[in-house]
This record gives structure tokens, C-alpha cells and sequence, in this order.
């Protein structure tokens, strides 16, 4: 019978301690005795969460990949296999008799050890091994162990142990995979359980680590990227009295000390913007984005951007060098400029293709929009049954017929340029027509992943497009652009011609990894509140 255990939440501000109203848990049979075996094991005087330290002197890939049974016994690569100190959860066991196999899992993988009750035990109180190994424990428990390494009778690496210490308690079962045959039982493969019990996720499913560890080597592989090049990482303000930067409908929050209101960014560009007009050559970093916007398997509330500027370059530039930087991420990720996304192969290496907005339109959809107004825009996208909105202005229509007939179709990386002016608010207009702007989106897959302009630098052409984005706001566009007034001064001290970029961390993370949503390459995507 499930017992009921009332456990008391207590929450910590500045003036005092609040206890709020006790929160029930229900406890199965199972936990309930993992409970019991808890107090039997603080009733023998052994604390199961101890505080010192467990001195780690070899992982399990260390061992299984350098263990050499067969070397010469003073070889000195082996000397550190015979005295060896490991700690890992418990993941499976063998019990039989006086002797026992388990298998031990840590950051690295997994290794089987042999424990045998008189070695861990040598004098006569065989507590540790006859109560506390074989009945108190469980999987899913982190223990520490020394010993030494050893190959069993058929062939396995080992760890053949001599001394046993409890060093984490676990009062939750592990929803432990089972194979047999080649087929998987019991998987933790539910999506929602996965997502939000992440820690359990990395514990069952070692595929999930091996992901995120490819994340990292993204940031890093970016990082000594744009640093070999003399760039500064920057950071920039989370809470800003203005959002911009984007088209977005932002987060709100109030400060109470200054009584005012703040929003969470939506994008670092206007301050990056203002370091560049600082002096500094060349700028980037890697931001927490919040947009208050919908949810699906390519968009999070809270998402990672890269956003990088550099003084006296334009979008030319920026696309050799974007080119550039995938192939190196792609290579360092993935070993080759190709990577699997989905059903199909996609490759980094450069140059790719450069196809103008306008263009790929009249390409793919059939329809010359060049030199439409609003109306005829409207009319095109009834004709072409595209949905949209009364508030949308020329570019968002134009938007929406490349969004629905165009962006399918770009499966290898491809540069779509030179944007509608009122779809790009921030960017310079391009040099041989002013209808149109200096910028440029990388589409791979069907899917935005990067954003670049030629940044618009000229203080009384960007006020006049900014007021162009409130009249749409006023119009109801509630993700048209606030008007920025100190970047606008910024900009008439004098910003050089700067070329700037954005890309979606997260999306690049799907697409070098083969993950098919955004919450698979996030450590904690948001999710509904828990019933």
C-alpha cells in the first residue's frame, strides 16, 4: 500500500523563512522501501551521503581503452590500473553468495567490477557486504570503490574490488532499459518525461549526453573561430528598457527600486551595434533570447543566439565568412562537411548558393511581386491561397508568399539576398537599387538558420525606419520594432560600415547533431506547468 508523505517546501527570501502548505507525494511500495533501507543503513552508522571527498583516479573509458593484460608488469602506462579508485551509479548487479558482479556507470560510460564479501570485509563483521551490498542497496545508487583492474574468464575488463563506500542514496527507481534479442524494453523514451526530467534522461539514455557534448563542441569551435580573427566577446544587458534589435513580441517585467518597466531581450544588436561605434573592430556573443511568442519543434521561448559585428566589412563578406565557419564547425562536430538531417545529406563545405529574394519567389511560386504595392500583394496571396494577417505591411506579405512556396525547397545551405526595405528595418539599402537592402538569410533544410546584414549606419535613415515600424505597430503589428532614440544617437557620433550576423544556436545544434526539435538539444526546453 502507497504511503502518503507529507513533505514541507520551504522557501527562503530576505526578510524571513516562509513554510508553505505542505506538499503530498504519494511513495509506491518501491520507494517506500528504498526509504526503509535509508534509515537501516543510518542505523548501522554508515552515512549515506557522505561530505569528504571520493579522490577519482580513472573513468571507465580510461580503463577499458588503457587496461593492457597482457603488458609487461613494469610497464609504466600500466602502473595506474593497479591501484585504481572509481565512483559510479549502480546500474546492474549479480549477486552469488559470497561473491558478486555489478555494473557501474559515470560520465563516461559503463564497467563491470567484481566484489567478493572477504576482500571487502576481512575481518569477521560482514556487515558491509552481507546487509548493506546485498540487501540495502539499489540500482541507481552512487558508490565509490577501489581496487584494481583485471580480465574476468571471459575476456571482459573489470575492476576486481577491495573496499566499498556508499556515497549516494537513491530513493527513486531508475526506469531501466532492457534489451534482449536486440530488442528494447522499458524504454524512457516518452518526449514530455524526457524533457522534464532531463536528469533522468541523461542517466538511461547515453545517446542523450553524446548530444550535448556536440553542443559544447559548437561553442567552442565558434568561439576559437571568431577569436583567431581578433574579435571581443561581449556581454550585453538581459533587461532592456527598449526591446530591439528584432521583430518580436518581447517578454515584460517591472523593476520596482527604478519603477519601471523592462523587457527581456529579444536580440543584442542595438548594443553590439553600440560597441562598434565604441571603436571596438569586432564584436560577438552568445545570448539568452526570450521571445514571448508560440511554441513547436523549432521554437522555445528562451533561446541562444550568436549575434557577431565587424567594422568595415558588408554582407559579401560576411557570407564567404559564415561559409567558412560552418565548415569548420561541421568538420570539428562531425569529423566531415557533411552532416544527416533527417532523410537527407547536407553539406557544409562552401561556396553555396546565392539566390535573391525576388527571384527565388518568381522561381518557385510563379509570381513577379517586384514593384507590387500592398493591394496587389493582398490580391497575389488570395490567388495563391497564402494565409495572412490584415496587419501585415508590403514586406510581411511578401514574406509570407516566400515563406509558403520557397523555403521548402532550399535543402543545401543557400543564401537567400536583398530583402524588400520594409522587411529589414535595420539594414543598409543595397548599393545599385534602394528598394531593396544589403542582407542576406542561410536556409538549410527548409529553415532559417542564419540572419546578416549589411548594417544600416546612416542616423536619419534608420529614425525614418524606425517610425516606418511604429506606424505598423499602431496598425497592429504587435512584433513591429520600437523606436530606439539613444541608438539612433549612437549612430550620429558615427558607426563605420559594419557587416553583422546572427545564427540560431539551437537550430545549428539540431541540424549538426540530426535532432528533429528544439527540446532535444536543450538541457531544459519549457514546458507546460506539471499536473
Amino acid at each position: 500500500m502507497a504511503n502518503l508523505v507529507n513533505i514541507y517546501v520551504i522557501k527562503k527570501c530576505y526578510l524571513c523563512p516562509v513554510i508553505e502548505k505542505p506538499m503530498e507525494q504519494n511513495l509506491n511500495e518501491q520507494e517506500q522501501n528504498r526509504r526503509q533501507s535509508l534509515e537501516q543503513i543510518r542505523a548501522l552508522g554508515i552515512n549515506p551521503y557522505p561530505a569528504e571527498e571520493f579522490k577519482i583516479t580513472a573513468t571507465s573509458k580510461q580503463i577499458l581503452d588503457g587496461f593492457n593484460p597482457e603488458a609487461a608488469e613494469d610497464d609504466p602506462s600500466q602502473l595506474a590500473f593497479k591501484s585504481i579508485s572509481f565512483a559510479g551509479r549502480l546500474m546492474s548487479r549479480r549477486i552469488m553468495g559470497a561473491a558478486s558482479f555489478i555494473e557501474l556507470q559515470d560520465s563516461e560510460g559503463r564497467i563491470q567490477a567484481y566484489v567478493k564479501r572477504d576482500e571487502i570485509c576481512p575481518g569477521e563483521d560482514k556487515t558491509l557486504y552481507n546487509t548493506v551490498f546485498k540487501k540495502l542497496l539499489d540500482i541507481g545508487d552512487i558508490i565509490g570503490i577501489k581496487g584494481f583492474a583485471f580480465v574476468t574468464q571471459t575476456g571482459q575488463k573489470s575492476i576486481h574490488v577491495k573496499e566499498l563506500k556508499v556515497l549516494s542514496k537513491s530513493l527513486r527507481v531508475l526506469p531501466i532499459v532492457k534489451e534482449k534479442d536486440g530488442e528494447v524494453f522499458d524504454a524512457f523514451a516518452d518526449p514530455e518525461m524526457r524533457y522534464r526530467q532531463r536528469y533522468v534522461d541523461l542517466i538511461v539514455n547515453p545517446e542523450v549526453r553524446k548530444v550535448f557534448e556536440k553542443r559544447t563542441k559548437i561553442y567552442n569551435t565558434m568561439r576559437e573561430f571568431f577569436n583567431s580573427h581578433g574579435y571581443l566577446e561581449v556581454e550585453t544587458p538581459i533587461l532592456q528598457p527598449i526591446p530591439g534589435g528584432a521583430n518580436a513580441r518581447p517578454f515584460v517585467t517591472h523593476h520596482n527600486v527604478l519603477d519601471m518597466d523592462l523587457y527581456l531581450r529579444i536580440a543584442d544588436e542595438l548594443y553590439l551595434k553600440r560597441l562598434i561605434v565604441g571603436g571596438f573592430p569586432g564584436v560577438y556573443e552568445f545570448s539568452k533570447n526570450f521571445r514571448n511568442e508560440g511554441m513547436d519543434r523549432t521554437h522555445n521561448p528562451e533561446f541562444t543566439a550568436m549575434e557577431i559585428y565587424v567594422a568595415y566589412k558588408d554582407y559579401f563578406w560576411m557570407m564567404n565568412f559564415t561559409e567558412k565557419m560552418l565548415e569548420k564547425i561541421a568538420v570539428a562536430v562531425n569529423g566531415t562537411t557533411k552532416a544527416t538531417i533527417g532523410d537527407k545529406e547536407v553539406d557544409f563545405a562552401g561556396p553555396y548558393k546565392r539566390l535573391p529574394m525576388l527571384e527565388a519567389i518568381k522561381q518557385y511560386a510563379g509570381v513577379d511581386v517586384t514593384g507590387m504595392n500592398v493591394e496587389q500583394l493582398r490580391e497575389t496571396c488570395k490567388k495563391l491561397n497564402v494565409p495572412i494577417q490584415p496587419s501585415f505591411g508590403e514586406g510581411k506579405l511578401i514574406d509570407a508568399i516566400f515563406g509558403e512556396f520557397v523555403e521548402g525547397n532550399l535543402i543545401q545551405p543557400t543564401f537567400i539576398i536583398d530583402y524588400p526595405v520594409s522587411l529589414s528595418p535595420l539594414t543598409k539599402r543595397k548599393r545599385d537599387n534602394p528598394n531593396l537592402v544589403e542582407r542576406f538569410e542561410l536556409f538549410v533544410c527548409g529553415k532559417e538558420l542564419a540572419n546578416a546584414y549589411s548594417e544600416l549606419n546612416d542616423p536619419i535613415d534608420q529614425l525614418g525606419r524606425f517610425q516606418d515600424q511604429l506606424m505598423l505597430k499602431n496598425g497592429g503589428d504587435d512584433e513591429a520594432m520600437y523606436i530606439d532614440h539613444d541608438f539612433i544617437r549612437a549612430l550620429e557620433y558615427g558607426m563605420p560600415p559594419t557587416s553583422g550576423m546572427g545564427i540560431g544556436m539551437d537550430r545549428l545544434a539540431m541540424f549538426m547533431t540530426n535532432q528533429i526539435s528544439i527540446q532535444d538539444v536543450l538541457f531544459f526546453p519549457q514546458m507546460k506547468k506539471e499536473q
